[in-house]
């Protein structure tokens, strides 16, 4: 070993690398490139983009600085990556991933789908549209915060004064308060309700029969009675009803596979190096002992 250490033609290879090395850590990096070539369509879009938030054409100063604006983006993200900036930033990585994700969903939607090719999807997907049942009910409100531990029982007293009346009866106003929204719903789907009033009130009131004054019936405000008018079964909408929407679902679904795929193919050239999991609490268990340090051994995660 120590004959070999004193060969010359070893000791000129040595110090080459230690040189490329010191070098490689501490060379400035590139400088940015001094021209930036603003296109036509470059400059339309900045057009159209002002005229689609303004409604209208931007003036010549208003153009004018829209450019200067993009130049300065320009030169300020030049002058970033010749600085390193990208490196080991967490919102340029997301960014970037983001981009990537819209370029494979992209393919998707450059295909247009036809009339048949949505009718044969929603024939294997009609679930994803049943419109639930519907009911159209007014109510009488009786308010705990007005009457307290009598609230239930007042509204109990009130449906039986209630019985056989109309649903416009003038009775029903006199026995009950105030409520903050409406006396009167129209068409409301269970999930309505259940946001509105809570699920348990939109669970019963799915269930009521028609045409008769019922409760009470609790809701997150207090008591209610309910008198429905009347209810619109769920159904499955044909396809024509709603062909639009069948076109935005199909191209939302086509979107996420098209994004799955890109990333299998893509994940499948990597090889992933995580640490062993006996040594994954390791550093965190270290960082807290006076003096520890923690070093985990590498273990490989299959692509």
């Amino acid at each position: 070993m120590k004959k070999l250490l004193h060969e010359p033609l070893l000791q000129f290879l040595l110090v080459g690398a230690l040189l490329f090395g010191i070098y490689s850590h501490t060379r400035p990096a590139a400088a940015p490139s001094t021209e930036i070539r603003l296109s036509v369509d470059e400059l339309g879009q900045l057009a159209l983009v002002f005229k689609s938030q303004w409604r209208r054409d931007p003036t010549p100063e208003e153009f004018n600085r829209l450019v200067e604006s993009k130049v300065q983006n320009e030169i300020l993200y030049r002058e970033g990556l010749a600085m390193g900036l990208d490196k080991d930033d967490e919102i340029v990585k997301r960014r970037m991933a983001q981009k990537m994700q819209f370029l494979a969903e992209d393919v998707a939607a450059a295909h247009e789908p036809t009339s048949d090719e949505l009718m044969r999807w929603y024939d294997g997907n009609r679930e994803r549209f049943a419109q639930p049942s519907r009911v159209s009910f007014r109510h009488l409100y009786f308010s705990p915060d007005r009457r307290g531990a009598r609230a239930h029982d007042d509204a109990a007293s009130a449906l039986t004064q209630l019985a056989a009346q109309p649903e416009d009866t003038k009775v029903g106003v006199s026995l009950a308060d105030p409520f903050m929204f409406q006396e009167y719903y129209r068409e409301r789907a269970p999930e309505f309700l259940g946001k509105e009033f809570g699920p348990r009130f939109a669970q019963a009131v799915a269930k009521l029969p028609p045409d008769s004054w019922q409760g009470p019936i609790e809701s997150g405000f207090g008591w209610h009675l309910v008198f429905v008018d009347a209810v619109l079964p769920g159904r499955v909408p044909a396809f024509e009803e709603i062909e639009q929407d069948v076109k935005t679902a199909w191209l939302t679904e086509q979107k996420a596979q098209a994004w799955q795929k890109a990333y299998k193919d893509m994940r499948a050239k990597y090889t992933i190096l995580l640490p062993a999991a006996t040594d994954i609490a390791q550093p965190a268990r270290a960082a807290t002992a006076p003096g520890g340090k923690g070093t985990p051994s590498a273990r490989e995660e299959g692509s």
